[in-house]
């Protein structure tokens, strides 16, 4: 099965489930579905940073420091980001993802808009990323990540949720202070 005919929920502007359709109609259509996004550590704290392949439906050869994607029809939030994570990353026994925030994307027209849980997990296994969704990949320190945001194609709505997460831990670093 193509990635374009994988089954999504279709769901509405609160996250209720309305309905299922293929993805390839999903984006055509423009209809909210449910996305996952793991921001994946090392054992020093680095952030697993990859490029897409060309080949992708959405966003194809931009840069994202998450791993993730669609949630399928059925599946949770916490499911499709343990799966998507050790799919990506070429890894077993990851430990469960951790979820962090949620919210609404909407890419102006390019896919619609989708939920996008985002989640955090350290990964202390050697990494074999996929073929299919990884050309390039490394890990960096947040100094180095924050230096190619500038130089680097990066996917939107990865670039939304590492912005939205910053102000997350800036807020929580203001409450501690």
């Amino acid at each position: 099965m193509s990635s374009a005919e994988e089954i999504l929920d279709v769901v509405d502007e609160q996250d209720r489930v309305i309905g299922r359709a293929p993805r390839g109609e999903v984006y055509a259509r423009g209809l909210i579905h449910r996305c996952v996004f793991v921001r994946v550590r090392d054992a020093g704290g680095r952030v697993f940073v990859h490029r897409r392949t060309p080949t992708k439906l959405v966003f194809p050869s931009m840069y994202d420091m998450f791993v993730g994607g669609v949630v399928g029809a059925g599946e949770s939030y916490d499911e499709a980001a343990l799966r998507e994570a050790e799919e990506e990353l070429g890894v077993r026994g990851l430990p469960r993802p951790e979820p962090v925030l949620r919210f609404l994307y909407d890419s102006g027209g390019v896919a619609g808009k989708w939920w996008s849980a985002v989640y955090e997990v350290r990964c202390e296994l050697p990494v074999d990323p996929q073929v299919e969704e990884v050309a390039w990949h490394a890990f960096l320190t947040e100094d180095e990540l924050a230096a190619r945001l500038g130089e680097w194609e990066w996917v939107p709505d990865g670039l939304a949720a590492y912005e939205r997460l910053r102000v997350e831990e800036e807020a929580a670093t203001e409450g501690r202070g």
